[in-house]
């Protein structure tokens, strides 16, 4: 009985193992994703074994005319959503946040401009070097997603439950692209898309979609299939990182809006004002691997409620 059970759990190890492989086989890599700078025209590398990285939402649907090809080519979508991703060292927990696609800023060997524009003009590469730009931070990896991807993975966990109701993946998709009837418009849109995250992480990483040997394989399935990362981001290190963050549950991951004065307007176009000052701690908790202690001292912008508009 020992031999059977010995068994069944080796070939339950075997079986994750080739899984999991053959998703991150799958994941798409973007070829030449991050700046090909000179070491010292980069920001330094964040404290210890703290890594950064940017995740952006694309909205193909928003360019009709691009042509086939991947969605993350340059020109191809818009940079709809980008958060920064803090990991610490200790892998003990996880920090977001979010940057308004509207932030006006400069752009290299453009000007300035919405920072969403740097994806449409340079695609990855730019909009890593600019975001590196403005807030000094390393950027390690990036990770993509479309909508249609974002659609997708809802309905592989079997629909997401917010404030009670369960959502597929359409009414997923309509919850957090809404911002014209909501009273801050798109601040209270990435307050939504930062909600539905955390709801989407605490479902998955839930004994229910766990232990459900189904839903689990749809799940992996999908994240190979709609998912596109950085070329320098090996099988290994997803692995590696996905081991390492085992213990982490929802309730260790903070969300919050990077600081802005508020919203104006700049050669005719709505923009959103950084606010510098009060964002530059927060970039240097971030690079100095000293987020709990940040996070802890009452400095730190507000965190996502438990209640979203």
């Amino acid at each position: 009985m020992t031999a059977a059970l010995l068994a069944l759990v080796l070939a339950g190890i075997g079986w994750l193992w080739w899984k999991t492989e053959q998703t991150f086989d799958s994941v798409d890599r973007i070829p030449d994703a991050l700046p090909d700078l000179p070491e010292e025209e980069q920001p330094p590398r964040s404290a210890g074994d703290a890594q950064i990285y940017l995740l952006i939402g694309l909205d193909a649907e928003s360019e009709p005319d691009a042509g086939p090809g991947p969605a993350w080519q340059a020109g191809a979508a818009r940079s709809d959503t980008m958060m920064l991703m803090h990991i610490p060292g200790d892998r003990s927990s996880a920090t977001l946040v979010s940057i308004p696609r509207d932030t006006w800023v400069e752009i290299p060997g453009h000007g300035e401009a919405k920072l969403n524009a740097a994806y449409s003009w340079g695609g990855t590469p730019l909009l890593v070097r600019t975001v590196q730009e403005y807030t000094d931070l390393r950027i390690d990896h990036l990770a993509v997603l479309d909508w249609s991807g974002f659609r997708e993975l809802t309905d592989a966990v079997g629909g997401v439950t917010i404030d009670g109701r369960t959502m597929n993946g359409k009414q997923a998709l309509a919850y957090v692209r809404e911002r014209k009837n909501l009273p801050q418009g798109d601040f209270d849109r990435t307050r939504r898309q930062q909600h539905f995250l955390r709801s989407l992480l605490a479902q998955t990483l839930s004994g229910d979609t766990m232990t459900d040997v189904g839903r689990l394989n749809g799940l992996m399935e999908t994240i190979g299939e709609v998912v596109s990362v950085d070329d320098r981001l090996s099988n290994g290190d997803m692995r590696a990182l996905a081991w390492e963050l085992r213990s982490v549950r929802s309730s260790d991951i903070s969300f919050m809006n990077a600081p802005v004065i508020g919203t104006g307007t700049v050669q005719g176009q709505s923009v959103v004002l950084l606010d510098w000052e009060a964002a530059a701690p927060l970039w240097d908790a971030m690079r100095t691997d000293t987020m709990e202690e940040f996070l802890a001292s009452g400095e730190a912008p507000p965190l996502l409620g438990q209640t979203v508009r």
